[in-house]
């Protein structure tokens, strides 16, 4: 009677074990449509959409993974990060997978600074086209010095001949040439230093100015409801309100917005983490909210 060895389908069934324990590393959109859709606070898209004034489609396209039907990468990282802290995620776990599958990568001058302070993202793609606009980009924002200085000499340039020509055409020498001034709204004693302005047009006239002290989604709608501001504002950012009574906005993390009118510091427009929407950006209707 042969013996009948043991030994080797026991090491196969061990085999067997260990490969059906490997775990399945979730996407991102598996995270979030998992997180959505289980437990004891199932939701719908359409709800959370208009809790974050998020469009649903743009929900849905995070879900399945469809980063394409986002415009820009900016807006899907935002909204990754908003729609993963009100599902009770870690928004960082999310945005780094997000990055991971997008093929995104980030040229930092220094490795200490932040992500949100690098140069524009690397996008690997086929279409060579938009490679080389990339690859400019970058090239533009590393040596943007020398860009600044050789567009400065030539402004000195055409200042120095059209300065030139109205001195033949009068024949007057001019020995010294005025300085006129131009007159700047003064900025606000801001409480971060700031990284970024935004909304540049309207700062010599601006008398309601927000600045993130806390990372927030900002949008600003006009009288007829148009979006003329939608991003999120990460400590430090500024935004120039344009003057008028027409405009209002809705805040991602009310608390996280200092908001200043006329050089005054006015109360936060709600708590931290908390969604505030029909927020009128005129001095009127800050200023009864005005800081002690």
């Amino acid at each position: 009677m042969g013996f009948y060895d043991m030994t080797e389908n026991i090491e196969n069934v061990d085999v067997v074990a260990e490969v059906e324990q490997v775990p399945v590393e979730l996407t991102a959109g598996q995270m979030l449509h998992n997180a959505r859709t289980t437990g004891r606070r199932k939701r719908e898209i359409s709800t959370i959409a208009k809790q974050l004034c998020i469009r649903e489609e743009f929900l849905e396209a995070l879900e399945k993974g469809d980063y394409a039907a986002i415009p820009e990468p900016v807006y899907i990282l935002g909204f990754a990060r908003n729609y993963a802290m009100e599902l009770g995620l870690n928004p960082d776990d999310v945005i780094a997978k997000i990055k991971k599958e997008m093929g995104l990568t980030f040229d930092c001058v220094d490795s200490d600074e932040d992500v949100s302070a690098c140069a524009m993202p690397s996008i690997k793609e086929e279409n060579w086209t938009k490679v080389y606009f990339v690859k400019a980009y970058q090239f533009v924002y590393q040596h943007w010095i020398w860009f600044a200085g050789a567009l400065v000499g030539i402004l000195l340039i055409v200042l120095g001949v059209v300065l030139l020509s109205s001195s033949k055409a009068t024949d007057e020498v001019v020995a010294t040439t005025p300085v006129v001034e131009r007159v700047v709204s003064s900025e606000p004693d801001y409480k971060l230093t700031v990284r970024e302005r935004f909304g540049t047009d309207n700062r010599e006239k601006a008398n309601v100015i927000l600045q993130a002290s806390q990372e927030s989604w900002v949008k600003v709608e006009d009288g007829r409801g148009n979006t003329v501001f939608s991003r999120v504002l990460v400590p430090g950012d500024v935004y120039y309100v344009p003057v008028g009574n027409k405009y209002k906005a809705t805040f991602g993390n009310a608390g996280g917005i200092d908001i200043w009118v006329n050089g005054k510091l006015v109360a936060d427009a709600g708590a931290d983490h908390t969604r505030k929407s029909g927020i009128m950006l005129n001095p009127e209707s800050l200023l009864g909210n005005k800081k002690k």
